[in-house]
């Protein structure tokens, strides 16, 4: 399997909540630009975004800040206290994590939208076809806020989710995501750009790694 990116995931001494957006423990991630579709093509800098990720001694935290100057597609109507279906039809951004790096076909999926909706599923496709397990529960909470031109989007994700805590030096897989607009001009972004003739996210041999470093 060839690896496309590397980020580094900064260990934060104390707890996180996400809602706390203006924390300046965020300052302490690295931050990667993702300004490119997933079939590599530049995308317009208003489509752009920025992840960060940091880890605690119970959780995995992603936080997005997107360029955002469109219309947002959004739910007139949205519902955080369950997981939505679909929701990767309208404006969100997501993080593919698999925390075995010999198993990249064992991952999971989460997303977050700009009104803080979200969504969990467990993904298997070691025998070929895409199997998603859409009762797991991974515990994520997630915190939104729109601005002008821009939105802010985060998720706290128990280690209780993966199965397993990382230790520092530990390499996990994944990658960061955005799908946003309307059709026929609606944008899928990928950190790791997945290569596909048509736009799907669900390629685990282009994973990057997730470095966890304390």
């Amino acid at each position: 399997m060839t690896i496309a990116k590397s980020l580094r995931v900064t260990y934060a001494p104390i707890e996180i909540n996400p809602a706390d957006l203006s924390s300046i423990n965020w300052s302490a991630a690295d931050r990667v630009t993702v300004d490119q579709y997933w079939s590599g093509e530049k995308a317009p800098a208003r489509r752009s975004f920025e992840g960060r990720l940091l880890w605690t001694a119970t959780h995995l935290l992603a936080r997005f800040d997107a360029n955002q100057d469109e219309e947002l597609v959004v739910s007139s109507n949205p519902d955080t206290s369950r997981k939505v279906m679909n929701l990767w039809d309208r404006d969100v951004v997501e993080i593919f994590v698999a925390p075995d790096r010999n198993q990249p076909r064992k991952y999971f999926e989460f997303e977050a939208a700009p009104t803080g909706e979200w969504l969990d599923v467990a993904i298997d496709s070691t025998c070929g076809s895409r199997v998603s397990d859409w009762e797991y529960k991974s515990g994520m909470v997630t915190a939104a806020k729109i601005e002008d031109g821009r939105v802010v989007m985060a998720m706290k994700l128990p280690w209780t989710a993966f199965g397993k805590k990382p230790e520092p030096g530990d390499v996990w897989l994944g990658n960061i995501l955005r799908c946003v607009g309307k059709d026929p001009d609606r944008g899928y972004l990928a950190w790791s750009s997945t290569m596909t003739d048509e736009p799907n996210f669900h390629v685990p041999e282009r994973f990057g790694e997730f470095h966890f470093i304390k």
